[in-house]
């Protein structure tokens, strides 16, 4: 039996999240011919690792050099050192660009693959300069750099100056066909649906660029049969539940927790909203868009090129505020024939484009291709 190939993983986080959930879902694909190396600039936060399927051989280190820090040549030899137990480095985001970095800085290392997702709130209005010469400088010994979304890869080309040939664009998938069950009862805990209500739900990490007090705002301000129910978990909780008691909507949000296995109860809502200040390609879009649901959003990233045509009249101008957003979801909420008629407008452009089976067949062939043995990961 031939060897699992080492593959080192440097995440700016491994909070369960867009990203890392699809670096899970590219893990628990592999099988048994991967072992797999999670090393994170926030070394507290591996909620991710819950994800991982048994039998899935990983590894998070307590004695691997740290990705976040004061740069330095120390710092960074000390990293390429590190890379050179493995066969491939996979790094992500902006958190882990030192790893890519030292990457640059070594010598005789393995091939480096580094994917960029978006944003945080601090690079929502506009990318630092900086942060632009810094990732020129470091990217020139990748062997890819991959983006999911249109708007990151005209990033990629024009202002981070990447050659052709180096960016590649892979767009995010999920397990479509799990989606199209009804929801399970009782999935959300505290959710009940209460007569001729209409059930408007998010899933976000709760941080300051999904700015969920705005989405807060656009309910509290419709009729009181809109309801909001948001899944998630994160530092900003308490700014949301202030929100919540400053508009006095207590009875009309809930605040469900972080909760797995979206399939098991995305169906439960009526409408999908996002109020990110930044997105790129998420994840939770295409998740409802499996679950046949319309989606009320402003239009950041790639999502109003997401979404099935007839959703686009509801992704709002990002500047709009909570009353654009809140017309949106006004209009959705008037009419179940036309939630109906949208949400199965996506699902069907999710089942044509969103599928994972598509994502995972590029992902292997990429990995396959970077470390020579195009068999290595073929189904």
């Amino acid at each position: 039996m031939t060897a699992p190939v080492k593959i080192l993983h440097l995440h700016s986080t491994f909070s369960l999240g867009g990203k890392e959930a699809r670096a899970v879902q590219i893990m628990n694909d592999f099988g048994d011919r991967a072992a797999h190396t999670i090393v994170s600039a926030m070394p507290d936060a591996l909620g991710a690792r819950e994800a991982i399927a048994d039998g899935i051989a990983v590894d998070f280190p307590k004695d691997a050099p740290p990705l976040a820090g004061r740069p330095g040549r120390a710092r960074f030899k000390a990293l390429a050192d590190y890379m050179r137990g493995f066969d491939l480095v996979l790094s992500y985001n902006w958190g882990a660009m030192d790893g890519v970095m030292a990457h640059r800085l070594g010598k005789g290392l393995p091939p480096i693959i580094h994917h960029e997702d978006g944003f945080n709130v601090d690079e929502a209005d506009g990318l630092k300069v900086s942060r632009n010469w810094y990732r020129r400088f470091a990217f020139p010994t990748l062997y890819r750099l991959v983006v999911p979304s249109r708007t990151l890869e005209e990033i990629a080309n024009s202002s981070w100056k990447q050659p052709d040939g180096r960016v590649e664009r892979i767009d995010n998938g999920i397990a479509v066909e799990r989606y199209a069950a009804p929801p399970e009862p009782e999935s959300i805990p505290g959710f009940e649906r209460r007569p001729g209500e209409v059930v408007v739900g998010t899933i976000a990490g709760l941080r300051e660029v999904k700015d969920i007090p705005r989405l807060v705002s656009a309910v509290a301000s419709l009729p009181d049969h809109i309801r909001l129910v948001v899944v998630g978990e994160g530092p900003e909780r308490g700014a949301i539940e202030l929100a919540v008691k400053d508009h006095g909507a207590a009875d009309r949000v809930l605040l469900a927790g972080f909760l797995d296995r979206p399939w098991r109860y995305v169906g439960h809502f009526d409408i999908f909203a996002l109020s990110s200040k930044s997105e790129q390609f998420p994840i939770s879009v295409v998740e409802a868009m499996a679950a046949g649901l319309p989606i009320a959003a402003p239009a950041v990233g790639d999502i109003a090129n997401m979404v099935a045509e007839p959703n686009t009249p509801f992704i709002v101008p990002p500047d709009s505020g909570a009353a654009g957003l809140a017309q949106a979801i006004e209009t959705l909420a008037a009419s179940q024939n036309l939630r109906e008629t949208v949400g199965a407008a996506n699902r069907a452009r999710a089942v044509s484009d969103y599928d994972e089976r598509t994502m995972l067949e590029r992902y292997r062939a990429l990995y396959g291709d970077a470390l020579e043995r195009n068999d290595l990961f073929a189904r």
